[in-house]
């Protein structure tokens, strides 16, 4: 299973959450975020990361230069879109970055939200479904009603996020399931900086639970 953690923003920590598994970091690159960070912390972090490491950063309605500038200067491989972009967005930086996990951010409320998650899938690589909130676009800790996703079955891969701890992520996956999770402050001491401590918990909790 596909384990990403998000909010990265100290370099020692990237590595060390990488070394207790972690398949993928995510990094935040919306300014009004408290866990943003510039081109050249997220440099910092990735440098001593193996390849096989996913790299994503996170964007929220931000422009195709923009997200194309910070890819290169970065070494991203992979575009978490997590504001309003619609499937058309997402066509256009699928040709402007070709070599690009693309990641489309579903914040659910309701099955109806679910259902329009499924018009994305022509023009991305993966779905992550997090948990509704009005004003914070993720890293809320709160989690989706599981029960809605029993029976989700898109053509994509997709990821569980919202809310998820240690402590909840055997009920998690027993309910419902998915290709990969993404957690971010079931992890935390607070924003940005991770407890390593939890994030070793969540591997434990996996390799006993799923």
């Amino acid at each position: 299973m596909r384990v990403k953690i998000c909010g990265i923003t100290q370099p020692q920590q990237s590595v060390a959450i990488a070394s207790l598994g972690a398949t993928a970091l995510g990094f935040i690159c919306v300014p009004t975020s408290p866990r943003y960070v510039t081109i050249s912390q997220i440099q910092a972090a990735v440098a001593d990361l193996t390849p096989n490491v996913d790299k994503i950063g996170v964007f929220a309605n931000a422009s195709l230069s923009e997200i194309s500038q910070i890819v290169s200067s970065s070494g991203l491989t992979g575009v978490q879109l997590h504001g309003d972009e619609p499937p058309e967005f997402c066509d256009q930086l699928r040709h402007t970055l070709p070599n690009v996990e693309i990641i489309k951010a579903m914040r659910i409320r309701n099955v109806e939200h679910l259902a329009q998650a499924t018009i994305y899938t022509p023009y991305i690589d993966t779905l992550l479904l997090d948990a509704y909130h009005p004003q914070q676009l993720g890293g809320t800790g709160k989690t989706i009603d599981w029960q809605i996703l029993k029976q989700f079955r898109p053509s994509r891969p997709w990821l569980l996020a919202g809310g998820l701890t240690p402590d909840n992520i055997q009920e998690a996956l027993s309910q419902v399931n998915p290709d990969g999770i993404d957690l971010s402050s079931g992890v935390e001491i607070k924003p940005g900086d991770k407890d390593l401590e939890k994030v070793a918990l969540l591997f434990q909790k996996l390799g006993t639970g799923d």
